[in-house]
């Protein structure tokens, strides 16, 4: 067998490092975003609305950005993009610093946020085959998951509950700086143009993607699973905050709530770091599988009022099954889909999966709103146990392990 070498190339590399930067910013902005709801005053519902916010963007614009990323220059996206974040940052910072902020203003800053990163993460996918060869993608696939958990999850949230002791901020003006930064190094990458590649010009070109993952089973399967979870994961991500933070049950302080939040990139740390060796000892079915299980993990401890450290533990496990999830569907989506046509297919699927968040997160907010916090996570926690039960017979009969790795003649 061919060992890959350590180094993916100097234009991996480039997107490699953008990609740190930018999603360290990210796990700042994700923190401090509900945290500045709160210092504002807003309610519970407030709150869970700026999670709606952030994610609107996936079912509105989702397969347009799949568009847009197929027809531009990918490295000219990635960094305008992350310019246009820096600004919207710098504003929420100003208007923090001069008492000016409201949750109007919040959420509208969210709702830009979130139709940057539509832009953002579809092309990011869609460009490692444009700089690394089908062998070395799980390899890359993986390495790009572990550096989003570091900075995202396992940096992000304790710097950003650091500083917003300090002051809130401190945290958004870093996380401008940051994207600022990750241009400088999305600069240094050459694509490499994949033959067959066509500038879309026309609503059916637009909806292509979403064409072609209807038609393919194990990605449209697979899709729909991610979006039943992700409601599932809607409820932690919109009120967890309000469950951990003084004054809610947990009772932490805002760093301590950062440190919590870092339990899950640990977890998802680790699976990325050991993804191939994994799949190579218990297969695609056996750690796609555990992942469902880590759903469950995830939202049941709230659900049963557990303390912070069960709480933990069922985010160290729930961060690793995602973690190992995110690149076995990415490396299978990126070896099933034409070139031309990856761009959309990820948005169509990103579309499909992150576009029942909103409406979940809007309709936690509303259950905490009506009943309370553990109610919607029991709640969660239920329709966890249903996807898993769903899952497992459609994982054993289905043999996902060629597409994952796949053989010398199979097309990328």
């Amino acid at each position: 067998m061919r060992v890959l070498p350590v180094s993916l190339g100097r234009s991996f590399n480039g997107l490699w490092f953008g990609t740190g930067s930018a999603n360290l910013g990210d796990g700042m902005v994700l923190f401090a975003l509900p945290l500045l709801a709160l210092a504002v005053g807003a309610s519970p519902g407030g709150v869970a609305a700026v999670t709606t916010a952030l994610t609107l963007a996936w079912p509105v614009f989702g397969l347009h950005a799949g568009w847009v990323v197929d027809r531009v220059d990918r490295r000219l996206l990635l960094g305008g993009v992350n310019l246009v974040r820096a600004l919207v940052l710098t504003g929420l910072t100003a208007g923090h610093l001069a008492g000016a902020l409201s949750l109007p203003v919040i959420l509208v800053a969210a709702v830009l946020l979130g139709v940057a990163e539509t832009l953002a993460d579809t092309a990011l996918t869609s460009t490692v085959p444009m700089l690394v060869e089908p062998a070395g993608r799980n390899r890359a696939n993986a390495r790009i998951e572990a550096t989003i958990n570091v900075t995202n999850q396992l940096a992000g949230p304790p710097l950003a509950g650091l500083l917003a002791g300090l002051t809130l901020a401190l945290a958004t003006g870093t996380g401008a700086v940051l994207y600022v930064l990750a241009v400088a190094g999305l600069a240094t990458m050459t694509l490499r143009r994949t033959p067959g590649r066509t500038r879309p010009a026309g609503r059916g070109d637009v909806i292509a993607g979403f064409r072609f993952l209807w038609r393919q089973p194990v990605v449209r399967t697979l899709t729909l699973f991610t979006a039943a979870m992700n409601v599932v994961w809607a409820a932690p991500t919109a009120l967890l905050v309000v469950h951990a933070v003084s004054p809610g049950p947990l009772g932490l302080t805002a760093a301590q709530y950062g440190l919590l939040m870092t339990a899950m990139a640990v977890g998802g740390l680790l699976a990325s770091m050991a993804v191939e060796p994994l799949r190579r000892r218990f297969g695609v079915t056996t750690l796609l599988v555990a992942d469902a299980v880590g759903t469950v993990l995830l939202v049941a401890p709230v659900a049963l009022n557990a303390n912070a450290w069960l709480v933990s533990l069922g985010m160290v496990i729930a961060g690793a099954g995602s973690s190992v999830w995110r690149i076995l569907v990415a490396t299978l989506r990126q070896n099933l889909t034409p070139p031309e046509l990856l761009g959309r297919v990820y948005a169509a699927s990103r579309m499909l999966s992150w576009g029942v968040i909103p409406v979940a997160a809007a309709l936690a907010g509303i259950g905490a709103e009506v009943w309370d916090v553990r109610t919607v996570f029991a709640v969660a926690t239920g329709l966890a146990v249903v996807t898993l039960a769903a899952f497992v017979p459609f994982a054993l009969r289905t043999d996902l392990s060629a597409d994952v790795q796949p053989t010398a003649d199979h097309r990328a």
